[in-house]
């Protein structure tokens, strides 16, 4: 399926064609059952498995781990869930096939929305969010349990079976509800105008009155949480890993196809240049930077949920964003510098090598690096454990109980 992938993945991204069979066939392979526990019908892998096969994935085509981000995180979820019955419901789902999409973001300064009774929604601009609060609800439409609201950043629910969508319940509380992804009242914009990660179905999403799925109210406890944020990164980490195995190969593709050097080459032949080899020597240290950092981190978030501890979690996360650091740095380089091995025809259309940057560039814009070296030297020096999204956002159900 890998191979599959990877044929067609450069003419995919320049015809903006998305994979839909080849992302279904991967499902229907199993892929999206690997971290399902054995007992509810998956394979039960470990973490460097998962992230090892993402970046295999991520070298055949950058898209896929992207589009499948929102996948894993929902396993991960259900794992960690304190609702027993129905995290095995929906991973019994999972083992048998089912691809689940994500609408966690809202589009920035996104309108506050107000339900009516017929389950109409009516936005207020003028009571915008500051970008962490969420207007998507939780409802009733004559009796039944409905979503309304919008999504940006909607990644993989344009090729998902279920969409795990972000939303405030009926009491005010953050929550997750889970609805079908082909429902007539879901609208996919498929509106993403990045310069990369082209095919990810990653824009706007529109939720009116989209029943809610049996067994689909998943609460959010921030405790069974603590993996996410580092978990959500590492997926970008293996991805970024995948893309420098694939610079690096396509490009010693490319040296071997050249017929001639430039005027001031030692070597008529490209494939004993030696600038030329070198440029291919650096790819490969580049990429060997990116996947030995991806199986630090992602061992290291192993050891942290086998520990179930804060302060795990929060060398873990300081680990994850150096690496998150270098990992960039390295892969962007190498995206750079291939170019340097294959002279003016590197830049043809038809060599699809342009990609790997602009894929690399968009994943490494999200959540932004340039924070990362600040909260990783706050926590060396101070002690101060990097924030979490989901402190930003939750209460822990818990401790409101307890106060109430």
């Amino acid at each position: 399926m890998f191979a599959r992938l990877a044929e067609g993945a450069g003419k995919r991204d320049l015809t903006r064609t998305h994979p839909f069979e080849l992302v279904r066939e991967l499902a229907d392979a199993g892929f999206g059952r690997l971290r399902v526990p054995v007992e509810n019908g998956g394979y039960g892998v470990d973490l460097p498995t998962l992230f090892d096969l993402l970046a295999e994935a991520g070298q055949a085509d950058s898209n896929v781990p992207q589009i499948l981000r929102g996948h894993f995180s929902a396993v991960e979820i259900l794992r960690n869930s304190d609702d027993p019955e129905s995290a095995a419901y929906w991973l019994r789902r999972i083992a048998a096939g089912a691809v689940f999409g994500n609408a966690q973001s809202e589009p920035a300064g996104a309108a506050r929305a107000d339900v009516g009774k017929n389950g109409s929604v009516r936005t207020d601009a003028a009571r915008a969010g500051t970008g962490f609060e969420i207007t998507t609800r939780l409802h009733r439409v004559d009796g039944q349990l409905v979503v309304s609201g919008t999504k940006f950043y909607s990644t993989g629910s344009l090729f998902a079976d279920y969409i795990r969508v972000a939303v405030l319940d009926e009491d005010g509380q953050r929550a997750f509800a889970v609805v079908p992804a082909r429902h007539e009242g879901v609208v996919h914009a498929d509106d993403w105008d990045g310069v990369g990660q082209r095919l990810t179905g990653s824009g706007t999403t529109y939720f009116e009155a989209v029943p809610v799925a049996e067994h689909g109210r998943l609460g959010l406890v921030r405790e069974a949480l603590r993996s996410l944020p580092a978990f959500f990164q590492i997926v970008h980490l293996a991805n970024l890993a995948g893309i420098a195995r694939s610079i690096r190969e396509e490009t010693i593709t490319l040296v071997r196809s050249r017929q001639r050097t430039s005027l001031h080459a030692l070597s008529t032949e490209a494939t004993a240049d030696p600038e030329v080899l070198g440029v291919i020597g650096t790819l490969h240290a580049r990429s060997l930077t990116a996947d030995t950092l991806l199986r630090l981190a992602a061992e290291g978030l192993e050891a942290a949920n086998a520990a179930g501890t804060r302060e795990a979690y929060a060398a873990n996360f300081a680990d994850v964003s150096a690496a998150q650091v270098a990992i960039i740095e390295a892969v962007l380089d190498a995206a750079t510098i291939a170019f340097n091995a294959g002279g003016s025809s590197a830049v043809r259309e038809r060599t699809h090598l342009d990609r790997h940057w602009r894929n690399a560039r968009t994943l490494a814009s999200h959540n932004p690096v340039i924070y990362k070296p600040r909260v990783i030297g706050a926590y060396l020096v101070n002690g101060t454990p990097p924030d979490s999204s989901f402190d930003r956002v939750l209460v822990d159900r818990k401790e409101s109980d307890h106060e109430s």
